[in-house]
């Protein structure tokens, strides 16, 4: 019996969910990812298949992508270049994590920062 481990369990929930999120032109998928030791942040135009706007936490900003404010960071930091490109709302994808913890951290700093989902 072959076991299974958490990212393959992740993995399989985060197919789950694209079956429903899906970014366009007009408002395109923040997708979520994240290490024991970093984050990362797209936004995502799905039916050009182009990332739009990009941020991580192993850019030299000093964010620690290992905590909740380094989540924060990274946040704001998506959120900023997203309107810099004119993107005002997005769809956001948790991707496959549980929304708690540096997921919801970042997806509260880029709605602070005006980004709307």
């Amino acid at each position: 019996m072959a076991t299974t481990s958490k990212d393959q369990i992740r993995q399989r929930i985060h197919t789950r969910i694209r079956r429903r999120v899906k970014g366009s032109s007009e408002r395109p998928r923040l997708a979520v990812f994240r290490s024991v030791k970093h984050i990362y942040a797209q936004v995502i135009d799905d039916s050009q298949g182009q990332t739009i706007a990009a941020a991580g936490s192993l850019e030299k900003n000093g964010a620690n992508g290992g905590n909740i404010a380094g989540a924060i960071a990274i946040g704001k930091l998506v959120a900023e270049r997203a309107q810099d490109k004119g993107i005002k709302t997005v769809v956001f994808d948790r991707g496959g994590y549980h929304y708690h913890g540096r997921v919801k951290a970042l997806a509260e700093a880029a709605r602070e920062a005006g980004l709307k989902f």
